[in-house]
């Protein structure tokens, strides 16, 4: 007996399969929010002792004994790695509602994962970065030295997400200038 979770036109199936890599990364990014929801939660003590430690296991030269700058670091790493949870929540559902859209529309399946795999992909990679910096940076003495270190993450990821924004926005233009008034049909999309 064969059980299935539910049916789908094979349209719409293959629609679906051709963007599954991009809704498993949004998916992950909503996961790695929650889940830093919860260990921050369960753990903030235990966070910021750690941060701490490793701004005081810096190289004496990265502080110079400045005791009111090593507290604004590890203050702004603690409020990096919350931005990390903001992000992975919110982008992760733009990457999904960016996904659906795509679906909805009908764009040919190569395009849909090219945009998915986009959104997906920026959203968990800015999330990570924003975790990261916070991480790195009592190490550092900077976080301005931390983002810089994650240059390589950060823009690429934040540029997916920007970059299949843009191009679903310009997917609904091209469906609303090809749909003519008063009508509710929908022909596909590139």
């Amino acid at each position: 007996m064969s059980t299935t979770i539910a049916t789908t036109s094979a349209h719409h199936d293959d629609h679906l399969r051709a963007v599954l890599l991009g809704l498993v990364l949004a998916t992950l990014t909503l996961l790695l929010g929650f889940g830093l929801g919860v260990v921050f939660g369960l753990n903030e003590e235990a966070i910021t002792s750690r941060l701490a430690a490793s701004a005081a296991a810096a190289p004496a030269a990265i502080y110079h004994g400045d005791a009111a700058m090593m507290k604004s670091v590890l203050a702004k790493s603690w409020a990096y790695m919350q931005r990390s949870h903001l992000h992975a929540g919110a982008l992760g559902t733009t990457a999904v509602a960016l996904t659906m859209i795509v679906v909805i529309l009908g764009v040919r399946p190569m395009l849909a994962r090219i945009i998915s795999a986009a959104a997906g992909a920026g959203a968990l990679g800015y999330s990570l970065f924003w975790l990261w910096a916070g991480s790195r940076a009592p190490g550092l003495g900077s976080t301005d030295a931390a983002k810089e270190s994650l240059a390589w993450l950060a823009m690429p990821s934040s540029g997916l997400v920007v970059a299949a924004t843009c191009a679903v926005l310009a997917l609904l233009v091209m469906r609303q200038l090809r749909r003519p008034f008063g009508t509710m049909t929908m022909t596909p999309l590139p």
